[in-house]
C-alpha cells in the first residue's frame, strides 16, 4: 500500500555511479544499475538518509512522496537472499579454497621490528590476503576506496623491485588472462567497481600477446560498472623492463 512518507531520491545527473552510498544502506535498498545509484524497491528504503553523507556529489536527498510503505520483513528477506547469493558466488570464485579467508595487515616496512633486517632485504608492501583475483570476494573490506593494482601473474617475477615500485599503498589482485576464466574476471571486477568505490586502477602486464587480455578485462568491467577513475596501463618486457605505458584511452 502506498503512503505519503520520506524516501531517498537520487539525482541521476549528479550521480556518477561511484557506489560510495551502497555500503551505507543497511537495508540494501541501494544498488548501482546501468552506472547509476538506484533505490531498487521503495519498500526497502526507510527514508532515514544514512546514505546522504557518503555521496561525494550530493546526488542523494530525502524527499516526501507517495511510496510503498517501508517493510522490515521484506528487508530481512532481501538481505538474506543477497547474503546467500554472495556466499554462493564467492564459493564459486574461490572453489571453496580455505586460503580465500580475507585478512588485512600492516605492510612490513611499517611494522616496529625488534631486529634490523639483513642488508639487502627490502621490506614487503603487501597489506592483505588473498591476492588471486578468483579468491578475493567483491565485499572484501580492503577493496573499499582502494588504489587497485591488477597484475598479470608473471609480472612480479619479471620485475625484481615489484613491491617498492608498484605495490606500495596499493591493493593487488593478480591472475592470468590466458589460463583463468575471463568472463568470471569481468563479472568480479564489475561487482567490485560497482560497489567498492575504488580510487584508481593500474593494470600491470607483460608484452606477450596472452597478457593483453588483462587490461581488456579491466576496461570492460569499468565500462559495465560506469566507473570513471584514474586508470593506467604499464607493460613490462620479458626481461622486466618498463616499456612505454600503454594508451589506456
Amino acid at each position: 500500500m502506498k503512503v505519503l512518507r520520506k524516501i531517498i531520491e537520487i539525482d541521476e545527473e549528479l550521480c556518477d555511479g561511484c557506489g560510495e552510498c551502497v555500503p551505507s544502506c543497511a537495508e540494501g535498498a541501494l544498488q548501482i544499475v546501468d552506472g547509476k545509484a538506484r533505490v531498487i524497491s521503495d519498500n526497502l528504503c526507510d527514508g532515514l538518509g544514512a546514505c546522504l553523507g557518503e555521496c561525494p556529489n550530493d546526488a542523494l536527498r530525502v524527499i516526501e512522496r507517495e511510496a510503498e510503505d517501508f517493510d522490515e520483513s521484506a528487508v530481512e528477506a532481501h538481505l538474506e537472499e543477497a547474503a546467500n547469493k554472495a556466499e554462493n558466488r564467492d564459493v564459486i570464485f574461490s572453489g571453496g579454497c580455505p586460503s580465500a579467508a580475507v585478512h588485512t595487515f600492516v605492510p612490513a616496512e611499517k611494522q616496529v621490528r625488534a631486529n634490523t633486517p639483513a642488508a639487502g632485504n627490502a621490506p614487503g608492501e603487501l597489506t592483505h590476503w588473498p591476492v588471486q583475483i578468483m579468491l578475493i570476494p567483491p565485499t572484501a573490506p580492503f577493496l573499499k576506496g582502494a588504489d587497485l593494482l591488477v597484475v598479470a601473474d608473471c609480472a612480479p617475477i619479471a620485475y625484481p623491485t615489484f613491491h617498492s615500485d608498484f605495490l606500495r599503498d596499493k591493493v593487488v589482485m593478480m591472475g592470468c588472462p590466458k589460463f583463468d576464466d575471463a568472463d568470471a574476471y569481468v563479472e568480479k571486477f564489475t561487482d567490485i567497481f560497482s560497489s567498492a568505490g575504488v580510487s584508481s586502477v593500474t593494470s600491470l602486464y607483460m608484452e606477450v600477446p596472452c597478457c593483453s587480455g588483462l587490461p581488456m578485462i579491466v576496461r570492460k568491467a569499468m565500462a559495465a560498472a560506469g566507473t570513471d577513475v584514474p586508470y593506467e596501463e604499464v607493460v613490462l618486457s620479458r626481461r622486466g623492463e618498463i616499456l612505454a605505458p600503454a594508451d589506456a584511452s
